[in-house]
């Protein structure tokens, strides 16, 4: 079961709270056949615990990856995966479709 946005920003705003590094990924753009909508959330803190999807589950290891070193370094980015990209095999979206995820750190009191 996929958790709502209403949980996901949730944990985020608990998470930060509780002093945990916390970042937010969210879908801000697809192409074709995509696993998850624009506007899917994923929260992960620094030790890499996560809640939410934003690709059903193919990108998100390489996802809360980058996260981590978003929290470490307070850097978002930009992260595109699609069925060209060998990156995207590995990861395995072979959906046939494009995704575009950005990815920023979330502060205590941006969280209030």
């Amino acid at each position: 079961m996929i958790s709502t946005d209403s949980d996901i920003l949730a944990t985020a705003e608990t998470w930060a709270k509780d002093g945990r590094g916390v970042a937010l990924a969210t879908v801000v753009e697809t192409w074709g056949s995509a696993p998850r909508p624009v506007g899917s959330h994923l929260v992960i803190d620094g030790e890499g615990n996560f809640l939410g999807s934003v690709s059903g589950g193919c990108v998100e290891g390489a996802v809360v990856t980058e996260a981590v070193d978003v929290i470490a370094d307070g850097k978002s980015r930009t992260l595109e995966f699609g069925v060209a990209d060998e990156a995207a095999w590995k990861v395995g979206l072979s959906c046939g479709g494009r995704i575009k995820v950005y990815v920023e750190r979330i502060l205590a009191e941006e969280a209030n």
